[in-house]
């Protein structure tokens, strides 16, 4: 990823985004007011990111398999988990976000395409506890930490799956009645993205959000992105820069809303 294309697109999204007073449309402004601005302190922060700050001291050697934009399929690659935990994680900024939003819709089940160390998907877990929730990962030794900290937390509705994701994510498509919360974290390609995005329609209804995670990451995310938001089921999007959450809810007319999120 280019630093400089980024900033030059952070700008870009500042100057063309929008608080909630610029949005006339009342189910994004509740959602921007109600859910995005929402920077209250819940419970369940605390423990999560004290389990970040733990992690974040863990010199502990993982080999990688990395099966996502960058790589080479690099199985040789050997990083602490220290490491790890302080670049590759969700900032809490954003998990925190992540969370509020599953608090919001109350899905039945969540599924999230690459768990890492499992921070979101502990924040998932505590903000939505009636949820079902499905993470994929790749790597089956990061995949084995993140059930530690599963344990470490005592979240019980996370079921940890290790695999490829453009194997994994059609099997659970099939297996789910439809789709209610995903969260796509992982593999940064136009190609991905496209896939899972597609696997995913048969099953969306009314009520389903997708959340994409760096929409900015590169120019193939940012034709994801476009592509995305013109296809003619989905009916709202909201870009936050950091995220791009997708509706498809049939009262709605189609809008696309660029939104501040620091």
């Amino acid at each position: 990823m280019s630093n400089i294309r980024f900033f030059l697109d952070y700008f870009k999204h500042y100057l063309t985004s929008n608080s909630r007073h610029g949005v006339h449309s009342p189910f994004v402004y509740n959602l921007i007011d109600s859910v995005i601005y929402d920077f209250s302190t819940k419970e369940y922060i605390q423990p999560i990111e004290e389990l970040r700050n733990q992690l974040k001291r863990d010199t502990r050697t993982l080999r990688i398999t990395d099966l996502g934009a960058g790589s080479m399929l690099n199985n040789g690659k050997i990083k602490r988990i220290s490491s790890l935990a302080k670049n590759a994680l969700k900032p809490p900024r954003v998990a925190k976000l992540i969370a509020r939003l599953a608090n919001e819709f109350k899905p039945e089940s969540i599924v999230e395409l690459g768990t890492c160390l499992g921070i979101t998907t502990l924040y998932l877990s505590k903000a939505s506890t009636s949820s079902r929730i499905i993470t994929v990962e790749g790597c089956p030794e990061t995949s084995k930490i993140a059930r530690e900290n599963f344990q470490r937390l005592n979240a019980n509705n996370i079921e940890t799956r290790t695999g490829n994701f453009d194997n994994m994510f059609p099997e659970i498509v099939e297996e789910l009645p439809r789709i209610d919360f995903l969260f796509i974290d992982g593999n940064h390609r136009k190609d991905a993205t496209l896939k899972y995005f597609y696997d995913s329609l048969p099953k969306v209804h009314n009520g389903s959000i997708l959340i994409f995670d760096d929409i900015y990451w590169s120019e193939g995310m940012k034709e994801a992105w476009h592509e995305i938001k013109n296809h003619p089921q989905v009916t709202v999007t909201i870009d936050l820069f950091y995220i791009g959450l997708v509706f498809f809810k049939s009262d709605q007319v189609k809008e696309d809303f660029r939104v501040r999120f620091r």
